[in-house]
């Protein structure tokens, strides 16, 4: 450790900021002066994005803002009091006191735990109060440090003291006398987990408040298992199993959840854990006497990466669609990093560049050639298409069976291509793995070898079963059905091509991003595993449609402002640069505002600028990329010509269904504004 986490330097006890955004640059310059920052702004985006996520105002006048930083030398702490107060999001109001917390990318988990600790000491009332009542900086920096010489911390160093001396005698001698009549009835046991962004403030204030609840309840233990960034400690697998509820209170995913299934759950987001422990021990108590049980470790469900894929409640279908995006959403960037590389490659060095050997690049590579620079990012690229269909394979079954999906997934992918089934052969491989799993988990095997199945057995077993099928049953079908695929998309001309165009335009602007437009992408993209005339047409019609949508909705807010909120005109301000860099999911806020109305009207723009794409026979070999990659595109006037027809066919018909209509919104975007974030993101 350089130096003291919190000095008087460190310390401003007359915080005169308004904001928070004025109040963390206040306490931010104090840390620069020290050289504990580097680079003020830069530290101040981050302080910014981690508050995006979630505020960090709590209740009892309090707020956190922290991050980690690359622009943070060395862990520290500021602190602020504020007479006025400042508005940090709590619920009960303004905050007066300020703690500033800097963390490194990289810290060590000393200084976290140290951060950690400061964290469980803002849930001590007599810690708040001396803050409240200091006045000398020094003093303020050795309290918070917990410096033995401070005399206000020591009451809670000695929580059991206090309660002799105090108004608080009562709870002890009833919950003993409690205790000693009812000696036979064992406690209610609790597992906790709590976990926040950053992991250093919110995570392990929950955990205190949990903590210091349940010590107060009679007949309650509660045990806290805090993945935050001083390390993850699992709980030992005897207290879990002797738990008879759970509590999740996090705002990242749980670490290796499925230790914790078969129990009552309550799932909240961590700020719960802070301000209302008791009601969740009361509502996981009360779900335990009712006798629900949460994910059970039998049910054939297993946790997963995807959101509730495999419930139970669901039905084949949507089970079968989140499984398919599962593999589809870790594909799109192998795709994306491969398709632009070796488009960028063909950009600098022409097409001829694909005829350059590896051998040639590796041996003879001339750092003052454009060919061999070109050549080096198409061999690069081509490197990561390679992953595209095991990758395809592998997450589908990840996503059906979690991680012993994941080897016979990628087995049999890996077949798909070396079969040449293609991005069929990957969806067929990825479900027959997930599926060949899943019914390997249901056998029941002796305890001594539980041990060794998911890490052994199952891999062996699945991954032969996938590859004698893929080998020897499907594979050569799915290759010959790939061909015929291929065959049509490249003897598609005419009307034909006009239709596949209509329908993927209508498949791409349906849902501005959902799982019909991941659909008609998908088909797209797999087309580029094996390049041909007909696949990069299809790309091509499926970025320009889907480029259709936010286009249109920016030039509706330009041209008839008055029909649209005052939340919509903004937010279409940011659908040109969303549209033009082909993100669909620019549209959602004006769909979600008027669906009726906004998704016909894309549906038709998309429809006609697919239709146009297909005809004027317009090619793409990137995936993504917008208008950024027009050098890239075949025919790239026309092609503009038809992004341009699509959109001004939507901006019409949106703003004569919107003004038909008699009275025009005032300030009713709250909607739109509230999704905002999400679809951009």
């Amino acid at each position: 450790m350089t130096g003291q986490m919190i000095t008087a330097d460190l310390v401003d006890l007359d915080l005169s900021a308004d904001t928070k955004e004025a109040a963390a640059r206040s306490l931010a310059e104090r840390m620069a002066g020290l050289g504990r920052v580097t680079d003020l702004d830069g530290f101040l985006a981050d302080v910014a994005a981690r508050e995006a996520q979630m505020p960090t105002g709590l209740d009892g006048g309090i707020g956190i803002p922290h991050c980690r930083s690359a622009h943070v030398t060395e862990p520290t702490l500021a602190f602020g009091r504020a007479s006025g107060g400042i508005d940090f999001g709590a619920p009960d109001g303004p905050a007066d006191l300020i703690f500033l917390i800097a963390a490194p990318a990289g810290a060590d988990d000393a200084h976290l735990t140290i951060l950690s600790a400061l964290a469980r000491q803002l849930m001590d009332e007599d810690f708040k109060a001396a803050l409240r009542a200091a006045t000398d900086p020094d003093r303020t920096a050795a309290l918070i440090r917990g410096d033995t010489e401070t005399p206000e911390p020591e009451p809670t160093s000695e929580p059991s003291a206090a309660p002799e001396s105090v108004a608080e005698p009562e709870p002890e001698p009833v919950e003993a006398s409690a205790s000693e009549t009812e000696p036979e009835r064992p406690p209610f046991r609790i597992v906790a987990v709590t976990s926040c962004p950053t992991g250093i403030a919110h995570t392990y204030m929950a955990a205190e408040s949990l903590e210091n609840t349940a010590r107060d309840i009679d007949g309650v233990e509660l045990a806290v298992e805090t993945q935050g960034s001083a390390g993850f400690t699992r709980l030992d697998p005897t207290v879990i199993a002797a738990a008879d509820a759970v509590i999740f209170a996090h705002d990242i995913p749980v670490r290796e959840k499925e230790r914790f299934a078969g129990k009552p759950t309550v799932d909240v987001g961590v700020k719960a854990g802070i301000s209302r422990p008791a009601e969740l021990i009361t509502e996981v108590r009360a779900k335990a006497a009712r006798g629900e049980i949460t994910g059970t470790a039998d049910s054939g469900a297993p946790s997963t990466p995807v959101d509730n894929a495999g419930e139970v409640t669901d039905g084949y279908g949507t089970k079968l669609r989140k499984w398919l995006m599962s593999g589809v959403s870790y594909m799109v960037p192998f795709v994306a990093a491969g398709g632009l590389l070796i488009a960028l490659g063909f950009a600098i060095g022409g097409y001829e560049i694909a005829n350059v050997k590896v051998e040639t690049l590796f041996n003879h590579f001339d750092w003052g050639s454009t060919t061999s620079w070109a050549a080096l990012l198409f061999h690069i690229g081509q490197a990561a298409f390679a992953f595209l269909v095991p990758v395809l394979a592998g997450y589908i079954a990840y996503g059906m069976a979690d991680r012993p999906g994941l080897v016979p997934g990628f087995v049999g992918g890996a077949i798909a291509v070396t079969t040449q089934a293609g991005f069929l052969g990957g969806l067929a491989a990825g479900l027959i793995a997930g599926g060949v799993v899943m019914a390997i988990q249901k056998v029941n095997v002796p305890a001594v070898l539980r041990g060794i199945m998911p890490v052994v057995v199952i891999p062996l077993l699945s991954s032969i079963v996938v590859g004698f099928l893929m080998f020897v049953v499907i594979g050569k079908p799915i290759a010959s059905l790939q061909s015929a695929l291929t065959d049509w998309l490249n003897s598609l001309s005419g009307a034909n091509a006009i239709i596949l165009g209509i329908i993927l335009g209508l498949m791409m602007c349906f849902d501005l991003g959902g799982p019909l437009n991941k659909v008609a992408y998908a088909f797209a993209v797999g087309g580029l595993a094996n390049p041909s005339d007909g696949s990069l047409k299809v790309m091509a019609a499926v970025m320009a449609a889907g480029m259709v949508p936010p286009l249109a909705m920016a030039l509706a807010t330009s041209v008839r402002g008055r029909l649209f909120t005052r939340a919509e005109r903004e937010n279409g301000k940011a659908a040109w640069v969303l549209g033009a860099s082909f993100i669909t999911e620019g549209a959602i806020p004006f769909a979600a505002a008027d669906p009726l109305r906004v998704i016909p009207a894309s549906m038709v723009g998309g429809a006609v600028t697919g239709a146009l794409s297909m005809a004027f026979g317009c090619t793409l070999r990137a995936p993504h990329g917008g208008i950024f990659v027009v050098p890239l595109i075949g025919n790239a006037l026309l092609y503009l010509i038809a992004i341009a027809a699509g959109v001004c066919v939507s901006t019409a018909l949106v703003v004569a269904l919107k003004g038909l209509r008699r009275t025009a919104p005032e300030a009713g975007g709250s909607q739109a504004q509230a999704t905002k974030v999400a679809t951009v993101a």
